[in-house]
């Protein structure tokens, strides 16, 4: 029954990505919108959700805006449009739409051409993929890593679509040698790696403060960045328009202080981006410690005592 619920599972996988990828722009657009607006409007939106933005724009999870969490859907919604689109997209038209300051170009120019391998750790906003596009675009072939879905045709699927818009990727398990050695290598050899950096509930996770609550992100940018000497930048996509986004990527983090305090100070880089664009970050599920389910926690081995321990956790795994 397994196989056969995977089988079916990737071929409306597929055929939903032929559909979408091959239909009129408008007609697509429309479509995906107005299952973001729905999805917003439905019983006032997701509730994980609500409570994320409540953190972000400082209030109770009941004060959220209701438009604000229709805005978040209809961006969710507007990156697997996207996401599915980007293959049969001119890739000079993804370049073409994103914006950046002066300063935030000069940074990553400098970084990207210093002859050091740069670590760039984004968090789950916007579009990350057309970040890459037009990293691409302007410096080749980064590497980065993809979690391993069901059924293993699917994430296939995905692997071969970002390794078509000129992406290295590597399995987070099961490859022929752990990701965090191969990434440390491209990075040893002067190369780029973009790891998503905003959530980690695993044993690895470093413990931080976003928006004055505790949660953990993945140990994976510092520490790479550390045991390389690499720069590691904080990164941040969002949209602007419906035909522009904008990508920030001016803040080049210490990593002098260890992997606790750079990871720390990652999550502020973050903060600071997800609060001038809340709508974007794609953020559905539980994130803060507080939200966790008491399964969660006893699964990650955490006490009243240890829960509230302000000691640091870091891990070899890039995430």
């Amino acid at each position: 029954m397994g196989n056969l619920t995977d089988y079916a599972a990737d071929l409306g996988y597929r055929a939903g990505w032929a559909a979408v990828k091959f239909a009129p722009e408008r007609l697509a657009r429309g479509l995906f919108d107005a299952v973001g607006t729905v999805a917003g409007r439905r019983h006032g939106g997701p509730e994980q959700l609500r409570k994320n933005l409540a953190r972000v724009i400082g209030t109770t999870p009941e004060a959220v805006p209701a438009d604000l969490v229709e805005q978040a859907m209809r961006s969710y919604s507007r990156y697997w449009r996207e996401a599915f689109r980007l293959p049969t997209t001119d890739p000079a038209d993804i370049v073409a739409s994103v914006r950046m300051s002066d300063h935030d170009r000069q940074v990553v120019d400098d970084v990207c051409t210093s002859g050091k391998g740069v670590v760039m750790a984004l968090p789950h906003s916007g579009n990350w993929d057309i970040c890459g596009v037009w990293l691409v675009a302007h410096y080749g072939q980064f590497a980065t890593v993809a979690e391993r879905l069901k059924p293993e045709s699917l994430f296939d699927q995905f692997v071969e679509y970002r390794e078509s818009l000129g992406f290295e990727v590597f399995p987070l398990t099961g490859g022929e040698q752990p990701p965090f050695a191969a990434l440390a290598e491209r990075l040893r050899a002067g190369g780029i790696v973009c790891l998503m950096g905003d959530r980690d509930l695993s044993h690895n996770g470093v413990p931080v403060e976003l928006f004055g609550e505790r949660t953990r992100m993945p140990a994976g940018p510092a520490k790479l960045a550390i045991d390389t000497g690499a720069h590691l930048l904080a990164v941040h996509h969002s949209y602007v328009d419906e035909e522009s986004s904008l990508l920030r990527c001016g803040t080049i983090i210490d990593t002098s202080g260890g992997v606790e305090q750079a990871t720390q100070a990652l999550a502020d880089a973050f903060a600071e981006g997800l609060a001038a664009a809340p709508a974007d970050w794609h953020m559905l599920q539980p994130l803060w410690e507080s939200d966790w389910s008491a399964e969660r926690r006893e699964r990650l081995g955490l006490t009243d005592a240890s829960s509230s321990d302000d000691g640091p956790v870091s891990g070899d795994e890039a995430r």
